[in-house]
């Protein structure tokens, strides 16, 4: 008996776990250090999975492919159909050769021959990232595929035309975006529905107790058009998963996920209240 809800993706057919597993923090420790290695992320891997959580999110960016890679992994250690199992991916970053990079902070990389139409949301690029993709997660397809990043170098109908090709020939089945300006998903969405091609069906946007931006116009736009949303860094680095001023190796880190959390204005009050709620309800901040 599993212990999971499982809710539709905004309008679409497709039922997603609820929690989904991330998978930033599986890969390789060269890539950061509060990254976990092969064997305990596997682990988690099989504890969510028995939970019933059968949505993993990941990124051809995470620990440079390694994350996709032990996803992998995981799925054939323990034998499951491929069907059951439901894989979000995302390309725009640069997948680096070396494990420690951080491709992030790497622009640089980008004028370098190797990696030349690797990055960013060309036609070329993201037929790259999703291939390249594929192999790491040895399967036929990527059930929701979402552009990292918005990419303003090119055309929203390059753009977009490249994801409905890739629905099209059966490669992804659904496209999702992440971490834009409204305006700018819209404007995306605007120019597939427009030309009849597949629109985004998810956004993956920061959103916490500590970063609500995107209540101005992202959730207001998401929910009159029947989109998912599937919020990132919902304990925002961690900040909110523990009283202020507490250390761990993901605080210590240079390379974090998100660079290091600066309180300002109320933040301080707003952690301070959800440590005081977690300690009234017996239980732990996040």
């Amino acid at each position: 008996m599993t212990t999971v809800e499982y809710r539709t993706l905004g309008k679409t057919g497709l039922k997603i776990s609820v929690p989904i597993l991330g998978a930033m923090s599986f890969g390789s420790s060269k890539w950061a250090s509060w990254v976990l290695d092969e064997e305990p992320s596997i682990q988690i891997m099989k504890a969510a999975w028995d939970l019933g959580i059968n949505t993993f999110d990941t990124a051809n960016v995470y620990s440079n492919g390694e994350s996709e890679r032990l996803i992998a992994k995981f799925i054939k250690k323990y034998n499951i159909p491929r069907h059951q199992i439901v894989i979000a991916t995302k390309c725009n970053a640069l997948v680096a050769n070396d494990a420690s990079i951080w491709s992030f902070f790497r622009t640089d990389l980008k004028q370098l021959h190797e990696y030349v139409n690797q990055s960013g949301q060309s036609r070329a690029a993201t037929f790259n990232a999703v291939d390249a993709s594929l192999a790491r997660l040895e399967t036929t397809y990527i059930d929701l595929l979402q552009i990292h990043r918005f990419d303003p170098s090119v055309t929203p109908e390059e753009t977009m035309k490249a994801l409905h090709d890739l629905v099209q020939s059966g490669k992804v089945r659904y496209i999702g975006a992440s971490s834009m300006r409204c305006w700018q998903f819209a404007m995306l969405n605007e120019v597939a529905a427009k030309n009849g091609w597949t629109k985004f069906v998810s956004m993956q946007d920061e959103y916490s107790l500590l970063y609500r931006e995107d209540e101005r116009e992202m959730l207001a736009y998401c929910k009159h058009n029947g989109i998912g949303v599937i919020p990132w860094s919902p304990l925002a680095a961690g900040v909110l998963a523990r009283p202020i001023g507490t250390e761990t190796t993901r605080v210590n880190s240079v390379n974090g996920a998100v660079p290091a959390k600066q309180l300002i204005g109320g933040d301080t009050t707003i952690v301070n209240r959800v440590e005081e709620l977690a300690k009234k309800k017996n239980c732990k901040m996040g």
